[in-house]
């Protein structure tokens, strides 16, 4: 028996007298590595980590154990989770780098080899510098993959170097403003403080060390008009408009979904003031907590740090997020720099509704509508439900037009009765959120759903 063997003998029996020293573990791990015993490592890890689940040092060590036996996706898994957390440690990122040249994704490979580094320099290997690259990234790397133009037609055009067909997003400039949004005054005023008058007087919030721009999410049931309070907040300060949904960003391949929203960002960034609106986000933004695909949770984090600005600063770019399923978001988006003003969309108020009808119903004939009347009884309606309602009453008179030979105009008898006939979609989400509001609202996120529904 080796001085080794000994060594390690020793160790394992105190290991046995105190098996919850994480050194000591460690220690005992990285011997039986040393002799190849990667399956005795790991059984000693797992250990280790029933007594103490949340060790980032034993997690890491184990990432690293899955790795040496070839156990590539177990190994992801583990540093998928570490990463997710504060701060962590540059080997992880390392190991990271690791796992990514693997599955031949070497530009995200590189980055990670490069942050790793830049936290620990002692960490460099002269054969990943050959493969990634070194700490120092040439300052127009990051932009030679990327071809942020608008075209003839206001797109921007995102084309990758790779000869592919490029990512087509319309960039546009809203000729609607405030005036052309019924109520939501609260939620005008909410955006006028954090997005409007930073624009309108910059002077102000520099003095005060504030920057310009930052995020606002919006949530609230489906159809009550967030998507036009976004492109109308990007006419009231007259900037370019970027609605981006899913289907823009996910991809198939791995590694892609976080180039798309990288180049997203960058397109806005190259065309400031620029409002970059993230319809349905939680689609972007599900809780890394309940995802069992390292691929999605690569998005998410590819979009954590694009809302930090970690390489490029987000003055002037305005994101904004709507999501009819807050709950399913990540809590780390909701952190300070990030979206940190979190506004309720309820459905429209009696006077949001008149307005509404009033601009669904031009253009159409009509006798003697009172579209106050109509209003009061479509209470818990979107904007959604009372276009249903014009259209199915509109539906109801042409059946009449086609059978008599003759058009008539739409009363409100007419539109009352079709309402009666609309189930207003918001019933089913309220149902849903009012659980979420009085069981999981321990922060108070929710609080606006209680005022709503009286129940505070």
């Amino acid at each position: 028996m080796t001085d080794h063997d000994d060594t390690l003998d020793a160790l394992r029996e105190a290991l046995t007298v105190s098996p919850d020293n994480v050194l000591l573990r460690r220690q005992v791990v990285k011997l039986l590595a040393q002799r190849g015993r990667h399956d005795e490592a790991e059984r000693v890890l797992k250990e280790g980590l029933r007594d103490a689940p949340q060790s980032e040092a034993l997690k890491l060590a184990l990432a690293e154990c899955f790795y040496a036996q070839g156990k590539y996706s177990e190994s992801a898994v583990v540093v998928e989770e570490l990463l997710s957390r504060m701060n962590p440690a540059p080997q992880a990122r390392l190991l990271h780098a690791r796992l990514l040249l693997r599955q031949g994704n070497l530009e995200q490979a590189g980055n990670a080899y490069r942050e790793a580094i830049k936290q620990d320099p002692k960490l460099a290997e002269g054969e990943l510098d050959q493969v990634l690259g070194g700490a120092e990234q040439d300052e127009s790397e990051d932009q030679l993959p990327w071809d942020n133009d608008v075209d003839e037609e206001g797109r921007i055009r995102i084309r990758r170097d790779t000869g592919d067909e490029g990512l087509f997003i319309d960039v546009e400039k809203p000729d609607i403003d405030f005036n052309d949004v019924g109520g939501m005054e609260g939620l005008k005023d909410e955006i006028r403080i954090k997005i409007i008058e930073p624009m309108n007087h910059p002077e102000i919030y520099e003095a005060y060390g504030k920057k310009i721009g930052g995020g606002i999410l919006m949530y609230g049931p489906p159809g009550c008009g967030k998507t036009h309070l976004a492109r109308a907040t990007a006419g009231q300060i007259s900037a370019g408009f970027m609605p981006v949904g899913i289907h823009d960003v996910m991809d198939m391949y791995i590694g892609q979904s976080e180039q798309k929203l990288h180049g997203l960002f960058e397109g806005a960034r190259n065309h400031t003031p620029c409002v970059l609106f993230f319809d349905e986000v939680d689609a972007l933004g599900a809780s890394r907590s309940d995802l069992r695909n390292s691929h999605a949770r690569n998005t998410i984090n590819q979009f954590l740090s694009e809302l930090d600005g970690v390489k490029s600063s987000n003055d002037g770019v305005l994101v904004l997020a709507a999501t009819n399923a807050p709950w399913h978001l990540d809590s780390a988006f909701r952190r300070p720099g990030r979206f940190d003003r979190i506004i309720f969309v309820p459905p429209p108020d009696q006077p949001s509704r008149e307005a509404i009808l009033t601009v669904l119903l031009k253009g159409k004939p009509t006798e003697g509508v009172e579209v106050g009347t109509l209003a009061k009884k479509t209470a818990g309606f979107s904007g959604a439900d009372l276009k249903a309602v014009i259209d199915t009453a509109v539906e109801a008179k042409l059946r009449d037009a086609m059978a008599s030979g003759r058009p008539t105009p739409l009363k409100t008898k007419d539109l009352i009765g079709a309402a009666k006939k609309i189930r207003p979609s918001t019933k089913e989400w309220f149902a849903t959120a009012k659980n979420y509001a009085l069981y999981s609202n321990e922060a108070g996120l929710y609080d606006d759903i209680l005022d709503y529904l009286k129940l505070k």
